[in-house]
């Protein structure tokens, strides 16, 4: 991943709405939600949403499909995980590693 990829990534989540969607993105797996569902569980007008969605569909972390008349958004998990990869790759290379120990980063399942 390049640096530029991955300062965009972060600053698009760095907005506490962008967040908060996204992470209900993710939850929602695969199937995603459509954006009327999303914009009921965030309490925000559509004009915000569209917004929101934008900047992440932009820096690639969502994905949107239009079926008929109803928009679905999914969460790039290729995306995420490639972001996760970069922030995490190279921990301790030049230190000792954490004395907490983290799960592993295994994704949904």
């Amino acid at each position: 991943m390049e640096l530029d990829t991955a300062v965009m990534q972060l600053e698009a989540l760095g907005h506490p709405i962008r967040l908060k969607l996204y992470r209900a993105l993710v939850r929602a797996g695969d199937e995603g939600l459509p954006v009327g569902t999303i914009q009921q569980k965030l309490e925000i007008p559509a004009s915000t949403l569209s917004h929101h969605l934008k900047r992440l569909d932009e820096t690639r972390l969502i994905t949107r499909e239009r079926r008929a008349t109803t928009l679905i958004c999914r969460a790039n998990y290729t995306a995420m995980n490639a972001l996760i990869g970069y922030l995490v790759d190279e921990c301790c290379v030049e230190g000792s590693p954490p004395r907490a120990i983290t799960p592993a980063l295994t994704g949904c399942g």
